[in-house]
């Protein structure tokens, strides 16, 4: 939101206090706060009516600090609030000297200077990330009273802004007006479904405003060298985050709002839906299914959109018996398939629903402020809203839930959660203001639970389209709804990568387009990308997505990359644990792992699926890949070429292809199951060990489903000699040194060489190999 009119000016009817003087400050062993007046004081008269701002500094863990900006105190607290992890035993330091104060924690500290008006600067061990400064933080009253609080941060030369959510507008946020406000805009606006109030900066540090409700973001739009947000009403407060590097600024913040949750490996499989307003019954069904089993498709988990409820009915959470019948021999038949089941609901439940009797009669839905129950015709007639602030609600939720999933439902479409009104009242006496972007976070994390009560830890996931701060922790969120085109396949990438700069661990997309059918030439070039994302869904709206409907070739194209992930699973699974334990992204803009690297600031059509992966899918219907290389000498994963990093690099690909490339000095971890996601990822697993690097050392760890550790595997190289040594090795592993041809001596293994390079097989005993290369 702007306020100002040019540099200099205020736009009318706007009024603006602002911080000119410290008139004092206060300390105790953990806080720090600063009182400032709005105006010179030079005179005891020109204490007289003046707005005075309180300004609070705190850290609910190291190298985090807590910014409060107050006006008036008086107003009394209400929520909802964000969930956060902080610690009552921070170890900071508060100094009050003459010309400065001071507050650290950890390596963040924040320096405010007592006799230059306002003016704090916010250094990670030494270096100034950012700052506040004159006219940068303040009270705000505009011409119809409403009130805000503002803050400006510096943004230096150079510096890039990422993140705030699911954004499908320009990777880098630099220049955009942003206002956090879930709604159902599809991919293609400055809508978001998931609108988070965090950004990162290229500078290393990251900003996270602790408010559900909307938060409107200025970054070099109003002033080009500052990020600004604001937020109604009279207090503001936001976290300094920092870091040794992106990933552990990421880290730090995940660990104040959540670490994501680890997904089931059944999940990471091929998923098929029904479609949205297709026609379909059990034995539309059955064609799909047995189709990719004709055609040998793995295919893995089978989804149920909207329609398995009789229309107008939704949500009742019964099955259409006009067109399903039989569902729980449905569900036995399908499951005997090796499937697992997903099936659509939402949070609304319509008037025609026998729910909504029993919802209005124990209060379990949202009233109106003259008690109703609220009501509109939005989605389905006369619907109404589950009141998740209501515990006896969540239970009954709950409870009709866990009936599908006693009949064999694995996992739940958590669809909606966006079109949330405000002029509303919760059972809580939450502010329905507040509750707008927060109630979804209620919402997924009642459905997750009573997955995770019925199936137990790490087999809980839902699919979900909104979310905000913290939902990162009910895995997994897919991109809503986009189109079938390159450029919302281009735009699709855009939202995943900014979510998983906002902490977001797992994400997906509707492979080949939600709305109108794709070609056969795009069906074919999303399957790859689709494939090659934590996880993979055919889904659209009028047409079905079974690829036999587009040509012969897509079904070829869809079955090898199912497959390919498949054998990935036990990189991909390790990927994944490590998410959980880092909150880092599975699937990663390069700037996360490249940081020092310029040209990976800016790139949004290329990301790494973990650590050691890099994936360029292809937007356009000549094959034509245009990506960038770090430095070091990569591997075509696919083919096992090898390109010299450094550049960009320009190629073409057929549809059984990309760039697939393997970071050089990386392990990767291949399976021997191309059939299935959830396997034994230690038996018959192969390492594959890409371009080690003198003096450098790589490893992977190999997991079971369970996420047990079973193996883990290092290598290093001095010179000629590669040494690997391998821990927790219950089962027969082998190892290939890719691209390598030629070894004078090996010890403690038998190797052959082979088209990939040199193969080694572990001798009985033996936890160490030595590989001595020719010359």
């Amino acid at each position: 939101m702007k306020f100002t009119d040019g540099y200099w000016h205020m736009r009318q009817g706007v009024t603006f206090n602002y911080p000119i003087e410290i008139r004092n400050v206060r300390t105790t062993p953990d806080k720090l706060t600063v009182l400032a007046s709005c105006k010179k004081i030079v005179t005891r008269g020109d204490t007289l009516n003046t707005a005075i701002l309180t300004v609070h500094y705190t850290s609910p863990m190291p190298d985090v600090i807590c910014v409060e900006l107050v006006h008036h105190d008086g107003k009394l607290p209400k929520g909802p609030e964000f969930a956060k992890n902080i610690r009552e035993d921070v170890p900071v330091q508060v100094e009050n000297g003459e010309d400065e104060a001071s507050f650290t924690s950890g390596k963040l500290s924040v320096r405010i200077h007592k006799n230059e008006g306002w003016s704090t600067h916010f250094n990670y061990d030494g270096k100034r990330l950012t700052g506040s400064g004159y006219k940068s933080p303040g009270h705000i009253k505009t011409q119809d009273q409403s009130t805000y609080m503002r803050e400006q941060l510096d943004l230096g030369v150079g510096e890039y802004i990422y993140g705030l959510g699911e954004r499908f507008t320009p990777f880098v946020k630099n220049g955009q007006v942003v206002d956090l406000w879930n709604e159902d805009g599809g991919t293609c606006s400055e809508q978001a479904y998931k609108n988070v109030p965090f950004y990162l900066s290229s500078f290393g540090y990251g900003v996270f405003v602790d408010h559900p409700e909307r938060v409107s973001y200025e970054v070099a739009s109003e002033q080009v060298s500052k990020v600004q947000f604001s937020v109604p009403g009279e207090s503001l407060k936001y976290y300094i985050i920092g870091g040794a590097s992106l990933k552990e600024v990421l880290h730090n913040y995940t660990q104040l709002t959540g670490k994501p949750a680890l997904p089931p490996a059944w999940s990471y499989g091929l998923w098929l839906t029904t479609s949205f307003t297709t026609s379909y019954d059990e034995a539309t069904v059955n064609s799909f299914i047995d189709g990719m089993i004709e055609r040998e498709i793995p295919l893995h988990v089978f989804h149920f959109d909207c329609f398995w409820m009789k229309e107008f009915q939704w949500c009742d959470f019964e099955w259409d018996r006009d067109v399903f019948p039989d569902p729980q021999g449905m569900l036995n038949r399908l499951k005997s398939k090796g499937l697992s089941i997903c099936v659509w609901i939402n949070s609304y439940i319509a008037q025609q629903s026998y729910l909504f009797e029993e919802g209005k009669a124990n209060g379990y839905l949202v009233k109106t402020r003259d008690g109703d129950v609220w009501q509109w015709d939005r989605w389905q007639g006369g619907m109404g809203l589950v009141d998740f602030t209501n515990p006896a609600a969540v239970r009954w939720y709950k409870d009709k839930l866990k009936v599908l999933i006693d009949m064999g439902v694995d996992s739940f479409k958590t669809d909606f959660g966006e079109r949330i009104p405000t002029d509303v009242v919760y059972f809580d006496g939450s502010d329905p203001v507040k509750m707008h972007n927060y109630y979804t976070h209620l919402y997924n994390k009642a459905v997750f639970e009573v997955l995770e009560e019925t199936k137990g830890k790490h087999e809980a996931m839902v699919f979900a389209r909104s979310a905000t701060a913290g939902g990162q922790q009910y895995p997994v969120h897919w991109g809503g709804d986009c189109t079938a085109s390159y450029n919302s396949m281009a735009e699709t990438l855009r939202g995943g990568l900014s979510l998983g700069l906002s902490g977001f661990g797992f994400w997906s997309h509707d492979i080949s387009g939600f709305e109108n059918t794709a070609t056969p030439d795009l069906y074919k070039r999303w399957t790859a990308f689709g494939l090659l994302s934590s996880h993979s869904r055919l889904h659209g709206s009028q047409s079905y997505r079974v690829p036999w409907l587009f040509d012969d070739e897509a079904s070829d194209v869809l079955r090898y990359f199912t497959k390919l992930k498949s054998t990935l699973m036990p990189y991909m699974f390790s990927s994944s644990i490590d998410t959980t334990q880092t909150g880092l992204p599975m699937m990663r803009a390069m700037v996360l792992e490249f940081e020092g690297d310029a040209s990976c600031e800016q790139l949004d059509r290329q990301y790494m699926l973990g650590e050691s992966l890099l994936v360029a899918p292809i937007f356009n219907d000549q094959g034509a890949a245009k990506y960038y290389l770090p430095e070091g000498r990569w591997t075509n994963f696919l083919n096992g070429s090898v390109v010299e990093g450094g550049r960009w690099v320009f190629e073409r690909h057929d549809y059984f292809s990309l760039p697939l490339m393997a970071r050089p000095n990386s392990l990767i971890a291949v399976g021997s199951n191309e059939l299935r996601p959830d396997y034994d990822y230690a038996d018959g697993v192969v390492i594959h060990a890409f371009e080690l690097e003198d003096g450098g050392e790589a490893k992977a760890v190999v997991y079971s489903v369970k996420a047990e550790q079973e193996l883990e595997v290092r290598a290093s190289r001095s010179g000629s000699c590669i040494d690997i040594t391998a821990n927790g090795a219950g089962k027969p592993w082998e190892l290939i040194l890719r691209g390598i041809r030629e070894a004078e001596e090996v010890t403690g293994a038998e190797w052959t060489v082979t088209d990939a390079g040199i193969r080694l097989v572990p001798q009985a005993g033996a936890d160490k190999i030595r590989v001595r290369l020719k010359g």
